[in-house]
């Protein structure tokens, strides 16, 4: 044990770890949400999003061409509709989570 005057840089040792742990967990938060890994993940989340709902599109397209027969093609219409809701919802999933990366860098980069 020592003894004698207490250490007079404590608190700039204390300062000093506090900054130093503080950039170690943003480091770490920014590894688990880096940008590959995001689009990685976010992949299939744009991907079924775009995929679905023109499949759906055409579906009900074909089903429509089938049991009413006329003069109007509901197949392409409604793959086309269905292809247009998709993008617009997979750029509603990009926007929605490119404001949450970007909240979150902001709240820990003080």
């Amino acid at each position: 044990m020592r003894s004698g005057p207490p250490d007079e840089h404590a608190g700039d040792k204390t300062a000093l770890g506090e900054k130093i742990g503080a950039k170690a967990s943003r480091k770490i938060r920014a590894r688990r949400h880096s940008f590959s890994a995001v689009w990685f993940g976010m992949m299939g989340v744009i991907g079924w999003s775009v995929a679905l709902p023109t499949l759906i599109g055409a579906a009900i397209g074909m089903w429509l061409d089938q049991h009413h027969p006329g003069g109007h093609r509901w197949t392409l219409a409604l793959l086309m509709a269905g292809l247009a809701a998709g993008c617009g919802l997979a750029g509603h999933w990009i926007i929605k989570e490119n404001r949450e990366i970007r909240a979150e860098q902001e709240g820990h980069d003080e």
